[in-house]
């Protein structure tokens, strides 16, 4: 059920980068009344620049386009900066959100994004091309997207973990 949607919010006079959005899941929910059933739409919206900012978000409506238009607001709202280094994350991690749990590995260059569902839309929009990711928890969508953010959340870039330890950041030369 996963489709994708490319929007630009560039303006006259804006810099931002183009953001994109990818629809995650789309529910169906039925409520039954006097006249039969009425049908109401969640949707739920990953959205980010590649660049290493990514946002989730969910809207219900009883149309499914209006049900995506809310999702897509709400995502763009919720942007949050994320480590990426070289196209791929600094190390490996676990992101946990209710059930739903995730673990994320760096990959080698041209490994690309190996990991499922809700998931890989994260990974995608976020900007990181090659990582390798394990659900291992429950496979409700909302809870492997939000876990997936906080997996991304909780990166740190090695420059930091040397600061924080007091140790000097030696300088890298070329092979």
């Amino acid at each position: 059920m996963a489709a994708d949607s490319n929007h630009s919010t560039e303006g006259f006079g804006d810099s931002r980068p183009e953001t994109i959005e990818k629809v995650v899941h789309i529910n169906r929910c039925a409520k039954v009344v006097k006249g039969g059933r009425r049908f109401s739409f969640s949707a739920l919206v990953v959205a980010g620049d590649q660049q290493g900012r990514v946002g989730c978000g969910f809207g219900k409506a009883n149309e499914v386009s209006d049900a995506i238009k809310k999702a897509t607001e709400s995502s763009r709202k919720n942007l949050k900066a994320v480590n990426v280094i070289n196209s791929t994350i600094p190390h490996e991690v676990v992101g946990e959100h209710g059930g739903g749990r995730i673990l994320l590995r760096p990959a080698s260059p041209g490994t690309g994004i190996i990991a499922g569902g809700g998931a890989r839309a994260v990974l995608e929009v976020a900007g990181v091309k090659d990582v390798i990711g394990k659900s291992l928890g429950s496979s409700n969508h909302a809870n492997v997207v939000k876990a997936t953010l906080d997996a991304l959340a909780a990166l740190r870039k090695p420059d930091d973990i040397f600061r924080a330890r007091g140790k000097q950041i030696k300088e890298r030369k070329a092979l």
